[in-house]
């Protein structure tokens, strides 16, 4: 299967940019007259606040896309789609002691996962669309290339 688009592009061209900003603030503070530094700090200091402020938003607006995307993922995949057939060959023995932690998905969620990884989605693609860990990610997508075909 094809995979999405991964969406945090933005977030490493914004965060490149204000670290090339950055180190051109340097080089011109440290090669100006000593005369010119205090005006050329304040308009530095401004343009550095309004970068930092665009790299926040920038940043903002990738989390909330990244949530959107997961939402639709999780509801194009509803619990009417997950029959006993599409849940045959679950590693619920595997699964069992990863379902214990603070910060465990829910059982629902892994069955959701567990149909994408069934229907060719790999590792990657559970990670970044669901959420998963990479390990429980790995899990079931082993699982899911290693059941009996019908």
């Amino acid at each position: 299967m094809k995979a999405l688009p991964h969406p945090r592009d933005g977030a490493g061209t914004a965060v490149l940019g204000v670290l090339a900003f950055t180190t051109l603030e340097m080089t011109v503070l440290a090669t100006a007259p000593a005369a010119y530094r205090p005006v050329i700090s304040g308009a530095l200091l401004g343009a550095a606040v309004t970068a930092f402020a665009l790299l926040a938003v920038v940043l903002r607006a990738d989390r909330k896309a990244t949530r959107q995307a997961r939402r639709r993922v999780l509801e194009v995949m509803d619990g009417s789609s997950l029959t006993s057939r599409a849940l045959e060959g679950f590693p619920m023995e595997a699964v069992r002691p990863r379902l214990l932690g603070p910060s465990a998905p829910s059982l629902n969620h892994l069955y959701i996962a567990w149909a994408y990884a069934a229907r060719g989605h790999d590792t990657a693609w559970l990670v970044r669309h669901l959420g998963l860990s990479a390990d429980l990610a790995r899990l079931l997508t082993d699982a899911a290339a290693a059941r009996p075909r019908d």
